[in-house]
């Protein structure tokens, strides 16, 4: 059986400009054999959750920088709930201070990268925690 191209959603939510991270990421997920959808700039979390279910993502990265993270995750993670999205593995990488990413994983963040994790590890999380499309939920 063909192994599955695991799917990312590489998105910039909130007013946050820079997207050089992202796209180095996108790149790298790609390089490593993933299928990445990079929605762009300026994305709130109803377009990240609609992007998503149509494109029947495995994974969600979010980049932010901008600070907003602790509106627009929670915000996010809502979204999927009521979506019944609960098989998607949500990440957040950018500037995100020790004190919030506590927060963050006890609303379902599944891993939270800041500025200068390498990119391998980046891919290996993703590769090991992804959970198999196609197995009815028990």
């Amino acid at each position: 059986m063909p192994e599955q191209k695991i799917r990312v959603l590489v998105a910039k939510p909130g007013l946050d400009g820079h997207d050089r991270g992202a796209k180095v990421i996108a790149r790298a997920l790609r390089d490593a054999g993933m299928e990445v959808i990079y929605t762009g700039l300026r994305q709130t979390p109803e377009m990240i959750v609609n992007a998503a279910l149509q494109e029947d993502v495995n994974v969600i990265g979010l980049s932010i920088l901008s600070g907003a993270h602790n509106a627009i995750v929670p915000r996010l993670m809502d979204l999927l709930k009521q979506n019944k999205i609960d098989d998607v593995l949500v990440l957040v990488g950018g500037i995100i201070p020790n004190q919030d990413m506590e927060a963050l994983k006890k609303i379902g963040v599944a891993a939270i990268f800041q500025p200068g994790t390498a990119m391998d590890d980046i891919v290996k999380f993703i590769r090991t925690n992804v959970k198999p499309r196609g197995v009815p939920a028990g």
